[in-house]
């Protein structure tokens, strides 16, 4: 046993001899959960997402030591059992425990597959004691342990992604030892696939709807390690084995295979499609790819960025792309001063009135909070999608676009500068592009996003006064009591709606929306972008759960 995981598993002995509460042991195996019959369609589904569990936090530890050690004494900063709340502590074992605990009490029936899109291991933050790779491949055998009691089990899809700062192209130690950890989801016909570039796409309600996971490290502009989905000639025998753009050749690939048989597709990942955070051409290539193939992508779902927020991906940015040093919505971590806040409040306030919009032209991306409580509160999202006559559903015909859509380029002009002529933005062929108006991202119908409900943990009580109690924050609906559906489905089930009684309900539903498509959202960010301060503030507040 390695010196630093036997000091570990003493302090969890010491702690439990001494009554203090103690810290899970990490190594555990992976077992493949059995195949199963489809459950019945409950219309729900969870976005888990930033656990960071850490083997190495200390109860009542300092916050100064990233809550792993106790020293020194007079530091009156220190962590609780669950956690040390806005500050750079990582998620305690005994907060994962009860994250999942509840998971298990109330949702386990209630949904019908889990997006998991990382981060699961501890930030590397402390000196003394470093982050290593085998330590990462444990904490995530943990959590895929904790997965398959809970979902796996129980014949629940979970969809994970990978979340790791620097990774070189595949097939490397990585993605080997993920291909082993995460082979409770990985279908075999992917397997290959994700061996060699960690992404993978798997079909959740068979036939009809299919999650697409990313390796967004490939695209992330802070991993040095691959070339940022530069373009090259291929027909001249240019190399195009930068993994960003063998990645986004699959993406393509995939999305035309469901699009031909009528099969819609969330995607999602780690990193969320945004300057600041993509190589530029990486974000160019993904942002026409999801464009082109609107009439099959349902939604997009996103972590990382430990706030809660949305934006849209606009067809006006592969005319107009944005290069490096341009960032809007970047990597901002605390974001202390709320400057993506107010990013985000200038770009909604741009957009002109709907009825000039062109809804061909966007896509919308979510980003969910996270659940370690670095730098804010741990939260968990649980969308609702339409599966009214699901059963019924026959055979798709595709429609032809009604008109022939072409890639945006930038003008002339700017292709003939030395620095864009040989981009993907001045290189990228004419395609068709696949929108239509009826579509489930479009038009609330058959596979619609409906909306999400976003539950936290206000208080951590870090006093010690008991474990914390989950709340819902807010949702996005119009309301939660009343059934939307002809058989009484709700956004949430009605054993919680009790719960809302004493609930002011302009803070629980700030936003209204009529359901989660593409023109519902772009609506909500006119109306954030209007100077009317009670639903920006609204905005603030849940971005940063103040």
């Amino acid at each position: 046993m390695k010196p630093a995981l036997f000091s570990v598993l003493l302090l969890h002995l010491a702690e439990a001899a001494f009554g203090l509460p103690t810290q899970e042991t990490f190594s555990v195996p992976v077992q493949v959960s059995k195949a199963s019959k489809q459950r019945p369609l409950r219309g729900r589904f969870l976005h888990i997402t930033d656990l960071h569990p850490d083997p190495h936090y200390r109860f009542n530890g300092t916050i100064a030591s990233a809550c792993h050690r106790k020293k020194p004494k007079s530091d009156p900063e220190r962590g609780g059992v669950y956690g040390a709340p806005r500050s750079d502590c990582d998620s305690s074992l005994a907060l994962i425990d009860h994250v999942m605990n509840w998971l298990e009490k109330e949702w386990v029936d209630e949904i019908d597959f889990v997006l998991w899109t990382g981060d699961s291991a501890r930030h590397d933050n402390d000196r003394i004691v470093p982050r290593t790779p085998s330590e990462i491949y444990e904490l995530n055998r943990l959590l895929v342990s904790k997965m398959e009691k809970i979902f796996g089990k129980r014949g629940i899809p979970v969809v994970p992604s990978l979340a790791h700062n620097i990774m070189s192209a595949g097939p490397n130690a990585i993605t080997q030892e993920f291909s082993s950890i995460w082979r409770p989801y990985i279908p075999f016909p992917s397997y290959q696939v994700f061996a060699r570039g960690g992404y993978f796409s798997r079909e959740i309600i068979p036939g009809r709807l299919a999650a697409i996971s990313l390796n967004t490290m490939y695209f992330y502009d802070s991993n040095k390690a691959v070339g940022g989905c530069e373009w090259v000639n291929r027909d001249q025998g240019g190399n195009q084995a930068d993994p960003g753009n063998l990645e986004l050749d699959w993406l393509e690939v995939q999305l035309d295979d469901f699009r031909s048989r009528g099969i819609k597709v969330w995607i999602s990942g780690h990193v969320p499609p945004s300057p600041g955070n993509y190589f530029p051409e990486c974000l160019w290539r993904y942002t026409a790819i999801v464009l082109r193939y609107q009439d099959t992508v349902v939604g997009q779902v996103f972590g990382h960025m430990n706030v809660d927020f949305f934006f849209y991906l606009d067809a006006h940015d592969l005319r107009a792309p944005v290069t490096e040093g341009e960032s809007t919505v970047g990597m901002l971590k605390k974001d202390k001063d709320k400057k993506l806040h107010r990013d985000l409040v200038s770009d909604f306030a741009e957009l002109p009135k709907l009825r000039k919009l062109d809804m061909d032209d966007f896509s919308i991306v979510n980003v969910a909070p996270a659940i370690v409580p670095n730098p804010y509160m741990p939260g968990i999202r649980v969308w609702g999608y339409n599966v009214t006559g699901w059963e019924n559903q026959t055979a798709v015909t595709l429609k032809n676009p009604d008109r022939e859509h072409r890639h945006r380029h930038p003008d002339k002009e700017r292709c003939k500068r030395a620095e864009d002529k040989k981009k993907w933005w001045c290189k990228m062929p004419k395609r068709e592009w696949y929108s239509d108006a009826d579509a489930p991202s479009r038009k609330n119908g058959l596979w619609s996003p409906l909306g999400y409900a976003q539950f936290w943990l206000p208080d951590l009580r870090v006093d010690g006064t008991g474990p914390p109690e989950w709340e819902l924050e807010y949702a996005t609906y119009q309301n939660v009591h009343d059934p939307r559906t002809q058989d009484g489905w709700r956004p949430i089930p009605a054993r919680m709606v009790s719960e809302l009684k004493n609930k002011d309900m302009n803070k629980v539903l700030p936003y209204g929306m009529e359901d989660g498509t593409i023109g519902s959202w772009m609506k909500l960010a006119r109306r954030i972008g209007q100077k009317k301060r009670t639903l920006r503030e609204d905005f603030r507040r849940l971005m940063y759960m103040e």
